[in-house]
């Protein structure tokens, strides 16, 4: 290590030593404060690669409940340096209440420094190697130690971030993880790494069909495929992660994952689909990131047993408004007729929606239901309280009531309830528990297989929760066909509140 960058000047008098730990790298000798020192690892068997990082940025791996991004200090002062070894150590720093793991070929000691042994560096403005922030003599001037300044080897881009997550975390003991909000995702692979979609934000999985590359195409969009009716873009998962794309179809495991963002459906083309991986809300570990590139797209981490580290992915942040503007833009200029009749004629739109079984089969939306929690919690019931209400549930602490829908629609008790479930809805500041007999699945249903329930339902028993319902839905083939009645919480809510 080459320090002529630098001048020396003599450290001021202080009144104690100093505590240092020591750590070798490429026949240097470096130098932490033990302060700032956690704890020293065997570099992990599995690093997870966190595409769009600063290139010394080894990878990221999970450590008793944090995810802790591993910098590798060689390649910090020179891009071409080796990539980190097995037989490495990594140093867990604390850097500013978030860790932060650093490469180490070897471990030195733990030695208390006097004053009159150190001395401090000073930089030009934007010098790589002001991460030296000084140096120790020992043994009489033999013995030369770079000081390392933890605050200028890493930039965190979302530390308060971070720290809030952690903290809420926290605060959750395993009862109240046991209720919370249990999820759902889709894992698959791209560029070297486990990512996964919420399972609401996806429409279809579908094998890579023939795509169709224009010059009008944004950068972005590999191709475009025809899917239900319409031409959809299709984007390259690794290219976006700025790794090196496949062509589409190189591999039988390669699929299209076609996920609904906003008003735009967009497919990514993936190396593999994987599985479905089932997780709590507070399961989900922030991510330390060292780069502010699509940033906002890393929702989290998740570690499974036989699965490992997975990213979680916001898909409302994957891609920017400019970004689906401008593949829009090139959709219309490559198929004008399609565009013009979008304009003339709207058509159907596809909807996510929970189907749920209240002794009839019952469709929501999924947009209208907050999260959906098993009947495990303690219900407590004060006196006076309406019959229809099981009781009142603290969740996370917020009190919330519980309406047992058989109740209000005078229909016999439900003799098992092991797989009865509680809709959570909210509405403004207040949130409210439906009670059903069970929930059954998540599909994406069009508009056009909506329609107006027959007035003869409608206007039947009172006792039968279809009649306050006003559309219907009607799905499966000729020979297996469904009709589900569609939910509406404000409907219902609207109702209790008039009867209160």
């Amino acid at each position: 290590m080459h320090m002529h960058e630098a001048s020396a000047v003599a450290s001021e008098p202080a009144s104690a030593p100093e505590l240092f730990g020591s750590f070798y790298l490429g026949g240097d000798e470096f130098a932490l404060p033990a302060s700032c020192i956690r704890e020293v690892v065997n570099y992990p068997a599995k690093m997870t690669v966190l595409p769009l990082s600063p290139a010394y940025l080894e990878g990221m791996f999970t450590l008793r409940g944090s995810v802790i991004p591993v910098v590798n200090l060689g390649r910090l002062f020179r891009p071409g340096a080796p990539a980190a070894a097995a037989t490495d150590k990594v140093a867990i720093l604390d850097f500013q209440q978030v860790l932060v793991g650093i490469v180490f070929q070897d471990t030195g000691e733990i030695m208390r420094v006097q004053p009159s042994q150190r001395s401090s560096l000073q930089y030009a403005a934007g010098d790589a190697h002001a991460v030296i922030a000084g140096t120790i003599l020992q043994d009489d001037g033999a013995r030369l130690l770079q000081i390392l300044d933890p605050h200028a080897l890493v930039r965190i881009e979302n530390v308060p971030h971070v720290l809030a997550r952690q903290a809420a975390t926290g605060k959750h003991s395993a009862r109240l993880l046991a209720q919370g909000e249990r999820r759902q995702c889709v894992s698959f692979h791209a560029a070297g790494s486990a990512f996964a979609f919420d399972m609401a934000a996806i429409q279809e999985i579908i094998r890579v069909p023939e795509l169709h590359s224009s010059i009008l195409n944004s950068e972005l969009c590999l191709g475009r495929m025809h899917f239900r009716g319409s031409q959809v873009a299709v984007v390259d998962f690794a290219a976006l992660l700025q790794a090196p794309g496949r062509a589409a179809g190189s591999s039988p495991d390669q699929r299209v994952i076609v996920v609904r963002l906003d008003d735009a459906t967009v497919g990514f083309l993936v190396d593999s689909v994987d599985s479905i991986v089932h997780y709590f809300a507070d399961e989900v570990l922030p991510i330390p990131l060292l780069s502010r590139a699509r940033a906002a797209m890393f929702a989290g981490c998740i570690t499974k047993d036989g699965v490992g580290d997975v990213i979680v992915l916001d898909h409302r942040e994957i891609l920017s408004n400019a970004e689906i503007v401008e593949m829009q833009q090139g959709h219309a200029r490559l198929y004008p007729a399609e565009e013009a009749a979008k304009a003339a004629v709207r058509k159907a739109q596809r909807q996510v929606y929970i189907t749920f079984t209240v002794e009839n089969p019952f469709a929501v939306e999924i947009k209208q239901v907050r999260e959906i929690i098993d009947m495990g919690g303690a219900i407590t019931r004060p006196p006076g309280m309406p019959s229809y209400l099981r009781g009142i549930l603290n969740l996370r602490q917020q009190m919330i009531s519980i309406v047992d829908l058989r109740q209000l629609y005078a229909m016999p008790p439900l003799a098992d309830e092991s797989n009865a479930r509680i809709l959570i809805i909210e509405r403004g500041e207040e949130r409210y528990g439906f009670l059903v007999d069970a929930v059954n699945n998540i599909m994406t249903i069009s508009d056009s297989q909506r329609f107006s329930a027959p007035q003869l339902i409608r206007t039947g028993s009172h006792n039968d929760l279809r009649s306050e319902m006003e559309e219907m839905i009607d799905i499966g083939t000729s020979e297996k066909r469904q009709t589900l009645s569609v939910f509406r919480c404000d409907r219902l809510l609207d109702k209790l509140g008039q009867a209160a």
